[in-house]
């Protein structure tokens, strides 16, 4: 039925700006050690707009479908980045405690796949979990309410994130990159307590914590690796 309800709306336009806004987060923080975004995004735009497909055609089957599969692929896709990701991360702490320039970003071929999947992943496992609701909403009835609310949510994203991309690639490198990685594996723990079918306590506010948490730990390895690395550096 072509008609707008406010309440219906409303619920479609938060439920697609919450959950979307943790895949751009996720896609600036595969890019960190990139030199464009392009990579990342396209994934991200290309598994959103597969399980947008496949709710239109067969809505039932993105109900239907395990869930925890796309819960893994992203914890561990999101993890093996995180590797990567660190050891850029401590490289670059070490070239700026040299006081080196800034090597240039890899954009190696195996790096560009790597971030096309893991946007892709991170892209497919949030508009599920956006799409459960908004075919819930159209259920009821209210699927053109449940439309439009998504594409307004999406479009402010888009209008969002143009504006703040370029004062987040002038925050400091290292900075940068300690933050992604440590964003990635945030995500990765996230996502596989809720594939093991985890309660986590508060719901996606316990990311807050594993953040702040993956933040240190990941620092105080960098921080061990760089000692590691003057100790090497000063023995005969």
């Amino acid at each position: 039925m072509i008609g707008l309800y406010g309440p219906a709306l409303l619920v479609a336009f938060v439920i697609t700006l919450l959950e979307m806004t943790e895949v751009v987060a996720l896609v600036f923080a595969l890019s960190a050690d990139h030199g464009t975004i392009a990579h990342g995004a396209l994934g991200a735009v290309t598994g959103t707009a597969t399980i947008a497909v496949i709710a239109l055609g067969f809505g039932a089957l993105i109900i239907a479908f395990p869930r925890e599969y796309l819960l893994w692929a992203s914890a561990l896709l999101l993890t093996a980045f995180g590797v990567f990701l660190f050891r850029s991360t401590l490289r670059t702490y070490r070239r700026s405690r040299a006081g080196t320039a800034k090597a240039p970003a890899s954009s190696g071929s195996g790096q560009s796949a790597v971030q096309f999947a893991g946007g892709f992943s991170v892209g497919a496992v949030e508009a599920t979990e956006a799409v459960v609701v908004l075919i819930a909403l159209a259920a009821a009835g209210y699927g053109f309410s449940a439309l439009v609310g998504a594409l307004v949510a999406g479009a402010v994203l888009v209008i969002a994130t143009a504006l703040v991309h370029e004062r987040i690639r002038r925050i400091k490198v290292p900075w940068l990159k300690l933050g992604a990685t440590s964003m990635l594996f945030a995500f990765a723990v996230f996502w596989a307590g809720e594939a093991a079918h985890l309660s986590w306590p508060g719901g996606d506010l316990i990311l807050i914590p594993l953040f702040l948490t993956a933040l240190v730990v990941i620092r105080g390895c960098v921080e061990v690796g760089l000692r590691r690395s003057r100790i090497a550096t000063v023995s005969p």
